[in-house]
């Protein structure tokens, strides 16, 4: 995730997000430089999808 340009757009595609799967909490989107792994690992978790699946759709977001 590292290569996602989120730094500037975070706000927007965690709402996004939250839109799309109602059950994801503020703490499940929290962003953190250098922890985009974690992020992805409590995504998948909480939507049943693949981590490049979830890389892909916050791409396109």
């Amino acid at each position: 995730m590292d290569k996602l340009q989120l730094k500037g757009n975070w706000n927007t595609i965690k709402g996004k997000m939250k839109q799309k799967y109602a059950d994801l909490s503020d703490d499940d989107l929290t962003y953190q430089e250098g922890k985009a792994d974690e992020l992805l690992g409590k995504l998948q978790k909480k939507t049943g999808k693949a981590k490049e699946e979830l890389r892909k759709e916050i791409e396109s977001l």
